[in-house]
């Protein structure tokens, strides 16, 4: 079970993760061009670049159910695994699932047995979304929830998130995207105001370099700016 030292919320650090500055990179500017198409294919071609690059960071998605959004102690105490298993926080917010909304993001499962059960717990309260960010997102989140049936995740992993507050497989606390596909196609659901291509090119660069401060007002993690301690 991956774990993370526990941070002091108010201090700065720097992952050990995280590789430094890439040669290149999403800062770099372009010349002037009268050849739009070709302004478009560079930019189409830095953004596959830093995308497929190994030291860019990894984005996933993850959500923490109603059951555990209505217990602040075990709200409080996922948050803090995210933050002892150094994850990055780009982004999180607080909302009240439309049913409607539910439907289409459990589209895929429409049919199965647990389907219309999973959209109608969904919808039954508030629920709390993250981006997370780190070099390897998708599975280290969903090793640190744990395996999605309870039961086993008790066995087999009960210092998961799941092992330890998870009730049944569906009221099992939180959730997690599988695949970087999934990932971006959830982000979207839950962020749409939340640009991918934009954060690569210009906040992903400053994170993995550092010096990153985390925002225990905002819960969030930012970028340092030059000769302050504020969110840039």
């Amino acid at each position: 079970m991956p774990k993370g030292p526990r941070l002091d919320r108010k201090a700065s650090y720097r992952s050990a993760w995280w590789p430094g500055p890439a040669a290149g990179g999403p800062g770099d500017s372009y010349p002037n061009s009268t050849c739009g198409s070709q302004i478009a294919q560079n930019l189409e071609w830095e953004m596959t670049s830093i995308l497929r690059s190994p030291q860019a960071l990894q984005l996933t998605l993850a959500l923490i159910k109603p059951d555990a959004v209505a217990h602040p102690l075990i709200l409080e105490a996922v948050h803090q695994q995210i933050l002892s298993n150094k994850f990055l926080i780009v982004r999180m917010r607080e909302l009240l699932w439309k049913k409607e909304d539910c439907q289409k993001f459990y589209r895929e499962h429409e049919g199965r047995f647990f389907y219309q059960r999973l959209v109608e717990f969904m919808a039954s309260g508030p629920i709390r979304a993250y981006i997370l960010a780190h070099k390897d997102a998708i599975q280290l989140w969903r090793t640190v929830m744990g395996p999605t049936r309870v039961f086993r995740a008790r066995h087999v992993a009960p210092e998961s998130i799941r092992g330890s507050f998870g009730l049944t497989d569906t009221r099992n606390t939180t959730h997690g995207s599988d695949s970087v596909v999934s990932a971006s196609r959830e982000i979207a659901a839950f962020f749409p105001d939340f640009s991918e291509q934009h954060w690569y090119e210009k906040e992903e660069p400053q994170l993995r370099c550092g010096p990153v401060h985390y925002s225990p007002e905002g819960g969030v993690h930012f970028a340092a700016p030059a000769g302050g301690l504020g969110p840039a």
